[in-house]
């Protein structure tokens, strides 16, 4: 009688293991095996971590294995399991390889196809044309669209971390590591001794740097002893956290009445500020958004502010930027002065400060909540909701929306977009040009990344996709772009996603923009963990994608290397956008 040969990979997370009764059973183009109990005598199966294999003897030939059946029921206690994977070696020596890589929870049945990535068409059998229809109508029950606030994108319809599928929610030692570097972060920050600073006036500038008395690195230190001089403060436009609001100015605003005579101290050209707005070395940070919002509440005894400042900067002769004139609301007038550097030295830092606040609530709220965790979390509902796990596209991007539903759901329940393209966005602000603006590291880098990004992602997509009509005619992705138009993205234009896709070149495009934003564009504006490239989870099994995986890293690498490089001669690096630093989706 035919034997087979299983292997069962268990997860190495936490609780991973189960002692429960696991079955299996194979379907094949010729027959169905029974049920078979996987257990072996005196032997603790299904541990965490494990590999366990299995001899599945059948009573006739069953043909080409076409699924998997995996039962589990209970033992005692329902105990959830991590199936990563399972290997098949079949009667000929030939080894089948089924990707599960979920949590398998309660008494259930999961099918499993073999790890090929296949499109719709590609399915003419009966069997598997049901398995992917199945699988999707599960998930749009599992995966529901929800307006959590009027204006913001769609999300997840979960009110708390505990409502959310099995599979999106965090592990447990993920949700330990937050607690950890939580702590940390508190222990850094000495926040528990200065606690009482945040909720009344501090009295000197010495009470904030006492904050900082524990951190002790290259860039923290330099920003501590820097931060109050005009060079710093221009050079966070470029390459802070939030980099993305500065903008060459082409016009002065009729609503910021500076002059010549008012900034000609600043002006090192011998030029009018005009000449120098014409000759591209005026920029601009506008925080108009910000006009008539109030400031937060959250401290009923503690009045607070929220100011909409416009600040103009100037790129000196050693091509900095600096700036030359702040106002800190958008309305001129004698109540609204033009704050210059030529004014009294704390006048001009504190004007200086009101625009670093603002800065922060934009970069905090839309930077980086709104452009990458909101929108890679429609990214992700998305797929989940219109993709099979058999199609190349969400075996491309599963790993670059991993946590991301989970932690934006607890940060729904804890705490309180535009879009286009990297190059396209630069250039939108005047800002592409090397040779006028040589310290914008954040272009730089960026720039390297997303088109090494683009490259991966055209190889991928030319693989499965031999021609734009393939692409066009995909009903599966067309639902997954039109998902994220219509329900992520309202339906709105502005929005600069479109509502379907024609061409390898534009799929291409549209999968860079959702993995830069998941993994570069978050690090750019917060941090990075663990690393772009990294595929640990093999969703993926033919060669020629493992070949383009490898090629991906490779120019990761190289990427790594200039900027390494080119931040030994800096006095102040800077390493967000390294790739070795860029973490593969915002949550990790």
């Amino acid at each position: 009688m035919p034997s087979y040969t299983v292997t069962v990979a268990t997860g190495s997370q936490w609780f991973a293991g189960t002692d429960d009764y696991i079955y299996l059973s194979l379907v094949g183009s010729a027959g169905c095996s029974e049920k078979h109990l996987l257990d072996k005598p005196f032997y603790n199966d299904f541990e965490r971590g494990a590999v366990d294999s299995y001899d599945v003897t059948v009573d006739e030939e069953l043909g080409e294995i076409q699924l998997v059946r995996i039962e589990k029921r209970k033992y005692w206690l329902n105990d959830d399991w991590y199936l990563k994977y399972i290997t098949l070696k079949t009667p000929h020596g030939d080894y089948i390889e089924f990707p599960c890589y979920r949590w398998i929870t309660g008494d259930v049945e999961v099918v499993l196809r073999d790890g090929r990535a296949k499109l719709a068409r590609d399915d003419q059998i009966h069997i598997l044309k049901q398995h992917r229809r199945k699988e999707l109508e599960t998930r749009q029950k599992q995966y529901r669209w929800m307006e959590w606030n009027p204006g913001f994108p769609l999300s997840i319809d979960a009110k708390c971390h505990k409502d959310l599928p099995r599979d999106i929610q965090f592990d447990s030692e993920k949700g330990v590591d937050f607690v950890l570097n939580y702590s940390k972060a508190m222990e850094n920050l000495f926040i528990n001794r200065f606690m009482h600073m945040f909720q009344s006036s501090w009295n000197d500038f010495a009470d904030f740097e006492k904050i900082f008395v524990k951190i002790s690195n290259t860039i923290s230190e330099r920003v501590m002893n820097h931060w109050q001089e005009d060079l710093m403060f221009g050079y966070q436009f470029l390459n802070g956290c939030n980099p993305v609001l500065i903008r060459r100015c082409t016009e002065l605003p009729e609503k910021l009445p500076v002059t010549t005579e008012m900034v000609e101290c600043s002006l090192e050209r011998q030029l009018s500020l005009e000449q120098e707005v014409q000759q591209g070395n005026i920029f601009i940070v506008d925080f108009e958004l910000l006009d008539g919002i109030d400031a937060n509440k959250t401290d009923p005894c503690t009045l607070q502010f929220l100011a909409a400042p416009i600040c103009l900067l100037y790129k000196n002769l050693a091509n900095k930027i600096v700036p030359i004139a702040i106002q800190l609301n958008q309305i001129p007038g004698d109540e609204n002065p033009i704050f210059l550097p030529s004014d009294a030295k704390y006048d001009w830092l504190l004007a200086k400060i009101w625009v670093r606040s603002s800065d922060f609530h934009v970069h905090q709220t839309i930077t980086h909540l709104l452009r990458t965790h909101l929108v890679s979390e429609v990214f992700g509902i998305a797929m989940y909701r219109q993709l099979p796990a058999v199609h190349p596209i969400f075996k491309l991007l599963v790993a670059h929306v991993r946590f991301t539903i989970a932690i934006n759901t607890k940060a729904r329940e804890q705490l309180i977009c535009e879009c286009g393209l990297f190059d396209k966005a630069i250039k939108a602000r005047g800002m592409e040009s090397k040779e006028d603006i040589p310290y914008y590291f954040y272009r730089d880098d960026g720039l390297l990344v997303w088109e090494a990004i683009r490259t991966f992602t055209a190889e991928v997509v030319d693989i499965y996709y031999e021609g734009d009509q393939v692409v066009e005619e995909d009903p599966e992705l067309q639902d997954f772009v039109n998902d994220v138009y219509v329900y992520g993205m309202r339906g709105r234009k502005s929005s600069g996603f479109p509502k379907s896709v024609k061409s390898r070149e534009q799929l291409s495009e549209y999968l860079t923009v959702v993995i830069f934003t998941a993994s570069a564009q978050h690090a750019a504006v917060n941090f990075g963990q663990l690393f772009l490239g990294m595929y640990p989870e093999e969703h993926f099994i033919e060669k020629p994608v493992k070949e383009a995986m490898a090629r991906f890293r490779k120019n990761l690498e190289a990427i790594v290397s200039v900027i390494a490089e080119r931040n030994k001669k800096k006095q102040l690096p800077y390493y967000y956008l390294s790739p070795d630093r860029i973490p593969n989706s915002v949550a990790i």
